[in-house]
């Protein structure tokens, strides 16, 4: 996707931008190219950013350390205020303080709005925070012989086990 030079769009039909997407984000592994639209739309003092996309993930399963495929939606907006103080070069340290009213996105309104960034972004925000493959899934389940416990391979473990036999 190509930036979009925020001074053009003021010109176009509407003052907006529809852009159809269908290919793959470089920074996001997906199954599937990113598929859907996104309008850029010009108000003035901030830009109006909308998506309706989809993808397919590869995600690992937190409970049992399997991989499943995921569908990955996005239909979200975001307002991104035109300010000729914001500069896009601008080094972020680190750490440091944050005001509330600073939370919030800007660009410079002669500068650039680069869509594939915002939609990469989008889409990691969309990504579950918990990855299960299955509501039900049990977790790691190692099987053993004749109901006997597994035997301990790592002997950082023998003093927790030797604690779980003392209590019971």
């Amino acid at each position: 996707m190509e930036p979009i030079y925020i001074p053009h769009l003021l010109k176009a039909p509407e003052k907006k931008e529809e852009i159809q997407l269908e290919e793959f984000l470089p920074a996001l592994e997906t199954l599937t190219p990113v598929r859907g639209r996104a309008i850029v739309t010009h108000q003035g003092n901030y830009l109006e950013v909308s998506v309706q996309a989809e993808a397919i993930i590869t995600l690992t399963c937190h409970r049992c350390l399997q991989q499943y495929n995921h569908r990955l939606v996005l239909k979200t907006s975001e307002l991104i205020w035109l300010d000729e103080a914001a500069d896009e070069s601008e080094d972020i340290p680190s750490e440091r303080e944050v005001l509330l009213e600073d939370l919030v996105e800007t660009l410079p309104p002669n500068g650039y709005f680069h869509p594939s960034d915002w939609l990469y972004q989008q889409m990691c925000l969309a990504i579950p925070q918990r990855q299960l493959c299955d509501s039900q899934c049990p977790g790691i389940t190692i099987k053993s012989e004749e109901g006997q416990p597994p035997p301990l391979t790592d002997r950082r473990w023998a003093t927790l086990e030797a604690l779980k036999k003392q209590l019971s």
